[in-house]
Parts: structure tokens; sequence; C-alpha cells
């Protein structure tokens, strides 16, 4: 059962969960997080003191050269004002740049230590899970979810600085005169009320685009992974243009954050460049009457005009927690799921005979996909998509799970080849993948030598049963690295299992053997070859139990023939291996020793092919209609050839 996510917060209820979150990043990269604010605040000190130096240097050494009559300033004086502004300037930069590069490092360390977790959930969590979750949204939520969450990170050490920057300026501006500190510190509040209202107007509008972000890579991911469809059905224009909605969206949506964003820049550059003007203004008139020194108004000015660029880190930080706090909830939906693959502590017999595999009144149904509850939109999010609501409001309504296979029991015989038989959803790719535990049943069992494959302890049943799966992959690797993939085996072992997948002579032709790189997905190979990869992949293991869900399609018959038929054969002198296929070809159903006919999840008959054909009509029906498209893709080669 799986856990509810945690549903997005409002733009209004971010500040709280948001400064959560940050501090949750904080304890979690503890010294390169404190090197960062110890970094920012050796800036705060060093800017408010520049701005206090200034104004000593006005009024030791500027004001008095240029006063005729007025105490003399020798070099060593001008040697040392500009000495001491120096060293306060290395100092300050000094702290720049420890808080650039550990606040960096903060904020990739996390983003890389969650992307991790979040690799080795989707590992972890079962294959059910995976079904009722799009592929595009776990690669959207691994990226630019990442990134958003811990975003803030790069920012939060220098707004931590920028508040010890404050309480040092103010302090120093009040000290060098209470009249003009106190005017320039009014300017700090209205500052904050400025960047408070910039961050109230912009978080509906980055947490648009943080989810249309998700939304533009979830519609490329789909794309890029179906390109075959889409180039053989001239799909591509169509394709172009759903993506180009995409990315419009996308587009309209940082626009409009962008106008957000110049509407309030203005404002918040202009508020300490009228403050200086009226520290100014106040202190020349102040000055005029003797109540004020010119070098305490210049360092209250400067001071003033220093803080305008970095309270803007207390607003860059206030912007980004929308985002924080939209992506942390779709990983925390991830990382918090419930879901698990519970395992036992039986071991599996590890000897050299076939494995015995049965079912006891097994039952399963398809899991129904799970709309993201994150992908809630807000008021604003409706009205710019026209009034359709998002996603969650456009989610079809919860529908029962459909029952792929009900009351199937088998008992397949050790070291024979059992070839499974039905029409298009009759469950036999989903009766593949239970015999191999992809998927726990509904209800039932899965028995592998009388155990219940739920009681194995994790990695034993993948140490006897193989799975070559209906859809090849095929990594862009070497054809060692392919068929090994992990296993610490010998080129002669790989050699044997390429033997036995008759895929020995492509593979000795190819430019380089086992080191020649096969390309993305075994672009460089043909279906059949990738096929043959794919098998010796499986045989290299050595498995009790071989399952091939549909995995000979693309091999000629003879290829075919050979390929089971050598499965028959020892790889220690035992007696093979038992077979499990799921067959759509007349001669794949020739080669088994048992036929079970499946038919809407239900196990219609059994036995060999020849009792099959006298006795059990639909099954005669549709062998009848596999040999009259065999013969049709035939006469269709030979046509193409002619």
């Amino acid at each position: 059962m799986s856990a509810p996510a945690r549903p997005a917060a409002s733009p209004r209820g971010t500040f709280l969960p948001g400064l959560r979150i940050l501090a949750r990043g904080a304890r979690e990269e503890p010294r390169p997080f404190a090197w960062a604010v110890f970094g920012s605040v050796v800036y705060g000190v060093g800017t408010a003191g520049s701005g206090w130096m200034v104004g000593r240097v006005t009024e030791g050494v500027v004001v008095p050269a240029l006063t005729p009559g007025g105490p003399e300033v020798t070099a060593a004086d001008v040697w040392l004002a500009g000495g001491t502004l120096l060293a306060i300037t290395v100092v300050t930069v000094v702290g720049v740049l420890l808080r650039r590069i550990f606040a960096g490092a903060t904020m990739y360390g996390l983003q890389a230590r969650y992307r991790r977790a979040l690799a080795r959930r989707y590992l972890d969590l079962p294959l059910s899970w995976h079904h009722s979750h799009p592929a595009g949204r776990l690669l959207a939520t691994a990226a630019s979810d990442v990134e958003a969450t811990w975003q803030a990170m790069a920012v939060l050490p220098f707004a931590l600085g920028v508040v010890v920057l404050i309480g040092v300026a103010g302090a120093a501006m009040v000290a060098a005169d209470p009249v003009l500190g106190g005017i320039g510190l009014v300017v700090v509040p209205a500052l904050v009320v400025a960047n408070a209202a910039y961050s109230r107007a912009m978080s509906p509008r980055v947490r648009r685009v943080q989810r249309l972000r998700g939304e533009v890579s979830a519609v490329a991911h789909e794309s890029f992974e179906g390109a075959l469809v889409v180039k053989t059905l001239g799909l591509a224009d169509g394709e172009v243009e759903r993506f180009s909605r995409q990315a419009g969206r996308l587009r309209d949506a940082n626009v409009a954050a962008g106008r957000t964003r110049g509407a309030f820049d203005p404002v918040i550059e202009a508020l300490p460049q009228l403050g200086t003007l009226l520290v100014l203004a106040v202190g020349a008139a102040r000055a005029a009457g003797g109540s004020a020194d010119v070098g305490d108004i210049v360092q209250v000015a400067y001071m003033l005009s220093l803080l305008a660029f970095p309270v803007r880190a207390i607003g860059w930080t206030l912007a980004e927690l929308p985002r924080t706090v939209a992506g942390d909830a779709r990983l925390q939906s991830v990382l918090r799921e419930s879901a698990t693959t519970p395992w036992g502590r039986q071991r599996a017999a590890r000897s050299a005979t076939p494995a015995a595999p049965a079912t006891r009144g097994l039952e399963h149904h398809h899991p129904v996909p799970v709309p993201d509850p994150t992908d809630a939109e807000d008021e604003q999010d409706a009205q710019d998509d026209g009034g359709r609501g998002g996603a969650a409001a456009a989610a079809p309504a919860a529908r029962a799970p459909r029952p792929v296979l009900s009351g199937v029991d088998l008992d397949l015989a050790a070291g024979t080849t059992t070839a499974l038989v039905g029409g298009t959803g009759s469950g036999k790719s989903t009766l593949a993948g239970l015999l191999v535990r992809l998927v726990d049943p509904t209800s039932g069992q899965v028995l592998l030598d009388g155990l219940d494959v739920r009681d194995l302890a994790e990695g034993e049943l993948a140490g006897v049963a193989s799975l070559v799966p209906q859809s090849t992959f095929v990594f862009d690797d070497t054809v060692r690295g392919n068929v090994a993939l992990g296993l610490d085996v010998g080129d002669e072992e790989v050699w044997d299992a390429l033997r036995l997948a008759q895929a020995e002579g492509f593979v000795a032709s190819l430019p380089d053997g086992l080191d020649t790189r096969v390309g993305e997905r075994g672009a460089s190979l043909s279906g059949g070859q990738r096929q043959r990869l794919a098998l010796a992949r499986a045989l290299v293991r050595r498995p009790r139990l071989l399952v091939l869900d549909d995995a000979t399609s693309a091999l000629d018959p003879a290829v075919e023939r050979a390929v089971l038929d050598g499965l028959g054969a020892s790889f220690d002198g035992g007696t093979g291996t038992t077979v499990v296929v799921v067959a759509s070809r007349p001669a794949t159903i020739a080669l088994a020793d048992e036929v079970v006919h499946l038919e809407r999840g239900r196990v219609v008959d059994r036995g060999t092919a020849a009792e099959l054909l006298e006795r059990d009509e639909g099954y005669r029906e549709l062998v009848s209609a596999y040999a009259r498209a065999a013969r049709e893709r035939a006469a269709a080669s030979e046509g193409s050839a002619a």
C-alpha cells in the first residue's frame, strides 16, 4: 500500500516549511554550510568595516587635506589609510570566496545526495509501483525537482551574512550620527517589505515554472524513448507540435515571472539610492549648521549604498522557498513511499539440476496509474490554462484494477520446455514475470522447488532464475560488458554463453570481437542479434529456470531451434535448465515439450502441441492464425526481396 504523497504547500504557506527544509539541508551538509556561513559573516563584517573606514578616512585624511590651514596630512597617514582599506578589502574578498565556494559545495552536495537516494529508491521499489508512475515524471523528479529543492542553499549563507551586515552597519550608522543613522535604517524595513511583496508575487509564478519544467522533461523523454515509433509512423511533426506547446507554456510562465521581476527590480534598486540622497540632503543641512561631521555623513551614505545589493539576497532566498517546498514534496513522495518487496530467509538450491516451478491459486491485477498529487494547480494556473485546470483536475476517476490472471494452478516438470500460448491480453507475459518475481501476485503463490519465492532471501531467486523480456535492452557498452553485466566471469564463459545463444558467429565477425561497442540500445546490431545477446546475458548466469517472454521472435526458425535445443544440454554435466517460453510462432510452439493455453487469465488446457490441436478448438484457431500470419510475413519478405 503506497503512502499518500504530501501535497505541495500553498504559496503563502511556504515560509516556515521552506526554512525547515533548508535547515535539514544544513544538518546534512554541516561542514561546507558552516564554512559558507563563516565566509558570509566575514563578508558582512568586512563590508560594514569598509564603510566605517571610509568615514574615518574622509574625516581624518580627505577633509584635512582639502581644508586650507587645516591639520597637516603626511604621506604616512595616506599610506596607513590606504593600507587599512586594502586589508579590509582583502578580508572581504576572502569572505566572498569562502561563501561562494562552500555554498556551491553545499548545494551540489545535497543535490548529489538526494539523486543517489532517489536512484536507490527507484531500484528498490517494486515493478508494480513503476507501472503506475510514468518514467518521465520520475526523471523530472531526479533532475529538476532535486535542483529546485536545494537551489536556495546557494544564497542562504549570503542571506545569513546580510543579517550580520545589517546589524553591524546599522549599529555603526547610529553610532556615527543617530539622526542620519535612523534615516538610513528606515530604508532597511522598506527593502524587507518590498522583498516580501516581491516574493509573494513571484511564488505562484515560480511554482508554475517549476511544474512546467517537469512536464517539458516528461514530454521530451517520452518522445525520445518512442523515437522508432515516431519515425516509422511519420509522427515527427505531431511530436514537435506537442513539445512546442509544452515549451511555449514554459516560455510564457518564464516571461510572466520575468515581468514580475522587472516590475520589482527598479523599486528595490531605487530604495537605497533614495535613502542615500535623503541622508546626503539632511546631512548637508546638519553639517552646515555644525551638528554633523562630513566623515559621518559619508560613512552613513556609503554604508547605505553598500546594503542595496546584499539585502537582495534575503529576497532571493524568499523567492526560492516556494520552489524548495514544491520540489521537496515530489522528492519525499518517492523517498517516503512505503511500497516494498518483502524478502524471506530461505536459500535457493544452487545445484546443476533444473528447477521445478509451480503456481497455486494465482491471481493478479494490474495497478492503476497514480496521478501525482503534487501536480495540483493553483487558481493562477487554471486561469493561464484557459480554465482547464491542472493535472490533478484532469486525472480520471479511480478505476478498479482489472484482473489479468485468475485461479492459475500449474506444475511444470524440471528440465522441460513449456510454451505459454494465448491471445493478446491473456496474461502470458504477466505469468512469465510472476515466475521470476518481477511483481508479486495479488493472491496465491509462485513456487520454486516447493518453496514460495517470497520466502527466498534477497538475491537468491536472481541467482537461479533468469528472464529475457519481450523488449530487449542493450547497453551502450562492449559485447563483453553487455553479456557479463556486472558478473565476474572470464572470456571463456562469455563465449560459452554466446555459443549457446547462437551468437558466437556474429560476435566473432565484429571488428573488435568481445570488445566491440554496440552503441546506444545496440544500434549497431540487428533485432535478432540483440535478442541473442540478451539470451547470452541470461545464460552466462547458468540459470536453473529460464523464462523467455517472446524473446526469440526476431530469430530465424532454424536459429531458434538451435537455441532451444541447446538449452536442453548441460552447463556442467547436469541436465540443462527448465525453460518457459511465451510463444506466438508455430515453429516455437512445436519445439516445446508441453503447451499451456491461456484465455482471459485462465488456463484453458495444457498438453503437447498435438494433443491441444486435437481437442482445444480455441487453441487450434489461435495456431491457425499464427501460421497464417507467418505465411503472410514470409510472402511479404519474398516480395520485397524480388
